[in-house]
């Protein structure tokens, strides 16, 4: 029986070596002999971990054998054998659904399952089931799986057939030596190192680029790292205190943060606010504030705009005239995950689930942008193109300063002939809502719009006309995965972004052009999954930040080029539209070049002065400084929370 499960494990080492392979082909960006070494390296790290994964397999069957042979076969060779296959099917089964998962996981993300994974289950089911449906061919994949399934069993079936007692194989002199030396093989097989930690602890990188390093990467050991964090943030119990070296001295982070001394020990969260200028302005005429999140905005593919590929439509207008920070990233991958972090002014916890579906849901911190607003006379809006329920927002952002929550429904009654798709109301009915807002304004209003159009299943308003996109060259050498899938994409983004360019032909087209500042930013740079960029860490997590600015609000123009993130979204905003009001925020204004500016997101990517980098590898002194201020950044964001709980 140890043959069969040996050829049986061979067997299956070979399939997910197959696999790797498979995963290569489709996400590859291509690359030049200079990578062959690397690509080569990631192939050799993979099987290792492969080898780990089969290893771990191995152990539950051998005991089995084992424990089989020392009460001298009393478990009868059927029964045995019955044990068996019943255990690798249910394995190999369950191990290749977790791998097939990784694999739409990266063709989304670019990256292999996380935390994110989890907010699947969080989301709207029916809407998922339609974006399958509309995105793939539901019946060749479940034609496939079942196929699979078959070969599967009939396989492990063929495989361990023999019923042979073990001990007419290895004589008993040379069992107790062989059972050692196999527990020994299955235990360094799946530590996978004689170093210090096991080699699924501590994958090593094998190349500069982020594909390489991602390739070797196992779908069933990031499932695993994924659901430890998933149950560690669920139970409420943050340590990135003590993860980023600051437990036991708190105060150390805030003088590293605010990069002083002389800091305010007996409230410390009284050294995180700043005062906006006293401006008489401001005060005679409050400006109108709306702030827009567009649906998965990222910023590379705007670098191939042209009238032959217009993608931005009757938004590069605006580009063009106002200000558009270009050295800009997201705080994170997923919607929610970059929208409760901008609206709170803190970071995103790096390993945790979202405020609203957590302990946090209850609380009403005190530092919320709309909070800010609502308490310098303004009449605060979250507006959301899909359903409140959808993780929360509605019972969340109720509590963050925002006097109306409103969603589909809302709009639906306020804008006659709304139409939908699966995740809400088409941008369009969601612009003309919050242009309804302003013209019936009665006091400044403070909005925050969080659209839904540019999200799979990317299927475009009835009647509206695309404009021919035209890829050039240079974009298809970026692509990764099915050109078809990607027009259809971009066709989307190109709806979207037209979208909000009409919203701001209606602003600028009317008196609220006097009275308007207007930001666009998106959640994040979905198209990361589908192109590869020449600098990963540069370009993967870009978004755009534009600023409009009524004539009576502009000043000098700031350096567009400066490092930044979400965090100073409403810090930069604070500083154009609030007099003499004092706030609390991790980020900064980017119009004030007398402070450090740096760019966070959360899965590690950093900008600085000195470039983008990854966390843990800042080499320039103008990097060290960005990465002790994410350190300490994250730190206090936790103080924050826990103070307030």
């Amino acid at each position: 029986m140890i043959r069969q499960i040996i050829w049986l494990q061979l067997s299956f080492l070979l399939l997910l070596t197959v696999s790797r392979v498979v995963f290569f082909l489709a996400y590859s960006p291509g690359y030049d002999e200079h990578f062959s070494n690397d690509i080569i390296d990631a192939f050799l790290l993979g099987f290792r971990i492969d080898l780990a994964l089969v290893s771990y397999l191995s152990i539950l069957p051998l005991l089995l054998v084992i424990i089989s042979q020392v009460v001298k076969n009393r478990i009868a060779p059927t029964t045995l054998q019955g044990l068996l296959r019943a255990y690798f099917i249910t394995v190999y089964l369950l191990v290749s659904g977790i791998i097939g998962m990784d694999f739409a996981f990266f063709s989304y993300f670019n990256e292999h399952i996380n935390i994110l994974f989890f907010g699947v289950f969080e989301d709207d089911t029916w809407a998922l089931i339609e974006i399958a449906r509309k995105n793939y061919n539901l019946f060749a994949i479940t034609a496939g799986i079942a196929l699979y399934v078959w070969l599967t069993v009939v396989y492990v079936r063929k495989v361990l057939s023999a019923t042979l007692p073990i001990a007419s194989r290895v004589k008993a002199v040379y069992q107790p030596p062989v059972y050692v030396a196999l527990i020994l093989l299955v235990f360094l097989g799946g530590r996978g190192s004689v170093g210090v930690f096991p080699l699924v602890k501590l994958i090593p990188d094998v190349s500069s680029d982020h594909f390489i390093n991602a390739l070797p990467k196992n779908g069933v050991f990031s499932f695993q790292k994924a659901t430890k964090q998933y149950i560690r943030s669920k139970s409420g119990v943050y340590r990135l205190v003590n993860a980023t070296g600051y437990e036991g001295r708190v105060d150390k982070a805030f003088e590293d943060f605010l990069q002083r001394d002389n800091i305010d020990r007996e409230d410390l969260l009284k050294n995180l606010e700043r005062t906006t200028k006293k401006e008489s302005r401001l005060e005679k005429r409050p400006p109108h504030v709306v702030v827009v999140m567009i649906e998965s905005f990222g910023a590379p593919i705007l670098a191939y705009q042209s009238p032959q590929f217009d993608i931005l439509r009757r938004l590069k207008k605006h580009f063009d005239e106002d200000i558009l920070f270009t050295n800009f990233i997201s705080t994170q991958n997923g919607t929610i995950a970059s929208l409760e972090p901008i609206l709170l002014n803190v970071l995103r916890h790096p390993g945790g689930t979202t405020f609203g579906q957590g302990p946090e849901l209850a609380i009403s911190f005190e530092q919320a942008a709309a909070r800010v607003y609502e308490k310098n006379g303004y009449e605060t809006s979250f507006i959301y193109g899909g359903d409140l329920s959808w993780r929360n927002v509605g019972q969340f952002f109720s509590r963050q300063g925002f006097m109306h929550v409103e969603g589909r429904s809302d709009i639906h009654n306020a804008i006659q002939g709304t139409l939908d798709h699966v995740y809400g109301a088409y941008d369009r009915y969601a612009y003309a809502f919050v242009l309804e807002k302003l013209k019936q304004a009665k006091k400044p209003q403070f909005i925050f719009l969080l659209t839904t159009n540019n999200h799979p299943p990317y299927v475009l308003e009835p009647g509206y006309q695309s404009k021919p996109l035209l890829m050039p060259d240079e974009l298809k050498a970026h692509l990764v995965g099915s050109e078809a899938l990607f027009k259809q994409r971009i066709k989307d983004y190109q709806y979207a972004v037209d979208m909000a360019g009409g919203f701001m032909d209606e602003i600028k087209n009317s008196d609220l052009a006097d009275k308007s500042v207007v930001a666009i930013t998106a959640d994040n740079n979905t198209m990361e999954g589908v192109m590869h960029y020449d600098d990963f860490l540069q370009e993967s997590k870009q978004v755009p930040f534009y600023l409009y600015l009524p004539p009576y609000l502009r000043t000098n123009a700031p350096d567009v080029t400066l490092p930044g993130s979400q965090k100073d979204i409403f810090p930069t905003l604070y500083n154009r539209t609030l007099s003499g009001v004092t706030y609390r925020a991790i980020g900064s204004d980017l119009f004030d070049p007398n402070v450090l500016h740096c760019g966070f997101n959360t899965k590690g990517i950093l900008l600085s002065s000195d470039g983008a980098f990854a966390s843990g590898k800042e080499t320039t002194p103008g990097q060290q400084e960005c990465a002790k201020h994410y350190k300490a950044a994250l730190a206090i964001t936790e103080t924050l929370v826990t103070l307030q709980k």
